[in-house]
């Protein structure tokens, strides 16, 4: 799968899903632009491209931030001159229930990173990638199709969102021979616990790969490798669709966080 040439834009680029991926399509030829906050994670991962690749573009960036957003496409821009993918993975959950009183709070947090800049960055993304024939893959979760345990209700919502919102871009921008897909792993082996304090509920990664049937999580990886599989020419007639990994989580979930 050569992306030679190609601009990928990769949001939470500094670690996990986001990092593998990075470093996936740098090895392929593709020029890519790393979005994260944390700057010492990105320059880590960005010698990771260069060694495979050519050097990415690192763009230290808050997608919550609408500013920031912008600043993203036009760096892209003035660098490039074009882009022709645009991954949507930065996510993160903010742990909340009804009757804890800041449920709001939690909701807005999470929503703004999990949906709204989404949004926000396909709608400035999207004339772009009209010129290019580009497409959009968006990095959501199972935790999108189950009902949600009390505290994760904000993150759940999120990905549930996020899912409608992929099919809905994908039937506005298929007339523009732009093609919007999404990917709903399960548990998979990244710092996501640690960034959102995960652990404070009990769980780790052997209790939520004991959780799902196959007795695992997913490495990195392997979601990487799916996102460039779809961004590709092998995936040109796949769009509106979301592709679960997720160790068959789905099938039966026995997690039960305190």
């Amino acid at each position: 799968m050569s992306f030679a040439d190609k601009v990928v834009i990769v949001t939470g680029a500094s670690s996990g899903i986001g990092a593998a991926a990075a470093v996936l399509f740098a090895r392929e030829g593709a020029r890519v632009v790393m979005v994260g906050r944390n700057q010492s994670k990105l320059s880590k991962v960005a010698e990771q491209c260069a060694r495979g690749g050519q050097a990415p573009l690192v763009i230290r960036a808050d997608v919550a931030n609408d500013n920031d957003v912008k600043r993203i496409v036009d760096e892209t821009i003035n660098k490039f001159g074009k882009i022709d993918v645009l991954v949507n993975n930065a996510g993160l959950s903010v742990f909340s229930s009804i009757l804890s009183g800041d449920i709001l709070k939690a909701y807005d947090e999470t929503m703004a990173v999990n949906l709204r800049a989404v949004v926000h960055l396909t709608a400035l993304a999207a004339p772009h990638l009209v010129k290019t024939k580009g497409n959009i893959v968006n990095i959501s979760s199972i935790a999108g199709k189950m009902p949600p345990f009390e505290t994760f209700i904000p993150y759940n919502i999120s990905k549930a969102a996020l899912d409608h919102f992929t099919r809905g871009a994908a039937l506005e921008l298929a007339s523009s021979g732009v093609r919007v897909n999404g990917i709903s792993p399960g548990p998979v082996v990244t710092d996501f616990f640690d960034n959102n304090e995960v652990g404070k509920l009990g769980l780790s990664f052997d209790t939520m790969g004991a959780s799902v049937p196959l007795n695992r999580c997913s490495q990195p990886e392997e979601i990487a490798e799916l996102i460039l599989y779809l961004a590709s020419d092998k995936a040109k007639g796949i769009t509106g669709s979301d592709f679960v990994s997720d160790n068959g989580g789905l099938l039966q979930f026995k997690l039960q966080p305190k």
